[in-house]
């Protein structure tokens, strides 16, 4: 086995597999793949993390790509924007330099290991079956319709107390698709084996379906870490590439998307709860009246009954001195449609104070903004309250939507040459 394990946006150069290794490296999406001039392989990984397998004959290949902000930021970015209040803090015993998917096993099997130690939840689940005695209630509608005078078997329906309940099912389905993917530790996957007997009873979900609901109690307190965790496995995209005899499988996120769904819920927060109205992820408009161009869809607007109030893009990326013109011209159409004055666009790279860029001959101010993922909790949720203040500063100086005003965040001034 092969291992190549490179940082998310890294270039990496190695010895040339097979043909069909580099187009299913390429197909996984962790990596583009290009030849230099004396004819080795050049990697490039972008905002794709996580771990895919390559089979291609007597060839087997591990890529692991990880991301620069380390695995359990990664962790808690994905949790905080599905649940705030159940991450307050990052995963513990996870160092940067781990890759995503060793990481994600090792802390599942200890933290639903230690969920099952003093027994396997249980609870009661209404079950509908034909047996051939009376349990429970008689569906006499459905025996009547599937054994007209007909005695046995009886379509009953009872309550059976089980293991067999949304919170196992949760985890045993963590449980499997984590023994499908490269890169789990030996003594994790025999602890994921040991899961697995011990949730033997237990129906995993459906593929593609919901993951259910599963609301904290005194009776499933102690899963709670484990649950989260599971949902973010579920969560992750799977890898599945198939050409002649090669066989690429993984599981992989998307680091934009991540961003972008951690700063909707960070801004939900802040600016809900201090100025009022409502959050939006992404917002579906047209551009034109005669709706023949494609839908457009801003990644956060803040809205005040169908007056938008603010709108903002997220960018998982270091925008360099200015930001890119692409950039610009994307958000001075979200304005001019939204009718907007300002829109910001925030980027996850380390930086100083907003700048106010004023596009001429639109009366339109688009403000940059700059968040860095990488700085502790305190400091990460001041810079989130400070954007949300910037955001609010001129509904509120307006009088328009703020429940309580908040402190004056006016941005710097300066130009964007065209």
């Amino acid at each position: 086995m092969r291992l190549i394990s490179l940082r998310e946006h890294q270039t990496y150069e190695c010895e040339t597999p097979t043909a069909a290794v580099a187009r299913a490296m390429k197909a996984t999406k962790l990596v583009d793949t290009s030849l230099t001039l004396d004819g080795r392989l050049l990697l490039r990984s972008g905002s794709m993390v996580g771990a895919a397998r390559i089979v291609a004959g007597d060839e087997h290949v591990e890529l692991h790509v990880r991301p620069k902000i380390g695995i359990a930021r990664l962790l808690w970015l994905l949790g905080y924007a599905r649940d705030p209040r159940g991450w307050r803090t990052e995963p513990v015993g996870l160092t940067p330099d781990q890759d995503l998917v060793p990481a994600m096993a090792v802390a599942f099997a200890t933290a639903t290991s230690q969920a099952l130690a003093p027994g396997v939840l249980q609870g009661y689940r209404t079950v509908e079956e034909a047996l051939p005695l009376v349990r429970g209630r008689l569906r006499e509608a459905d025996q009547l319709r599937a054994r007209p005078g007909l005695a046995l078997p009886v379509e009953v329906r009872y309550d059976d107390y089980n293991p067999d309940v949304p919170e196992n099912q949760i985890l045993m389905s963590a449980v499997r698709r984590l023994r499908r993917l490269p890169g789990v530790p030996p003594a994790t996957r025999n602890s994921l084996h040991r899961i697995a007997a011990a949730l033997a009873d237990v129906t995993p979900l459906t593929a593609g379906a919901p993951i259910p609901k599963t609301a904290p109690n005194r009776f499933n307190n102690r899963y709670q870490p484990a649950l989260r965790l599971a949902r973010l496995i579920l969560a992750g995209q799977s890898i599945e590439h198939v050409h002649g005899s090669t066989l690429a499988a993984g599981f992989v996120f998307d680091l934009n998307t991540v961003f972008e769904d951690w700063l909707t819920t960070a801004l939900r927060q802040a600016i809900e709860t201090r100025y009022g109205e409502t959050i939006t992820g992404q917002h579906q408009m047209r551009l034109d009246h005669d709706r023949l161009l494609p839908l457009v869809r801003p990644d956060i607007t803040w809205w005040n009954g169908q007056r938008c109030l603010a709108v903002v893009d997220a960018k998982y990326k270091t925008p360099g001195s200015t930001p890119p013109r692409d950039d610009i011209y994307q958000m001075l159409a979200y304005c001019t449609t939204l009718k907007l004055t300002r829109g910001h666009l925030i980027y996850a790279s380390a930086g100083a104070e907003p700048v106010s860029y004023r596009l001429k001959g639109s009366g339109v101010h688009i403000v940059v903004h700059r968040l860095d993922l990488s700085t502790p909790f305190t400091e990460l949720n001041e810079q989130i309250n400070q954007i949300a203040n910037v955001i609010a500063s001129v509904e509120v100086a307006s009088g328009v939507s703020a429940h309580t005003a908040g402190p004056d965040a006016a941005a710097k001034e300066g130009g964007y040459a065209s």
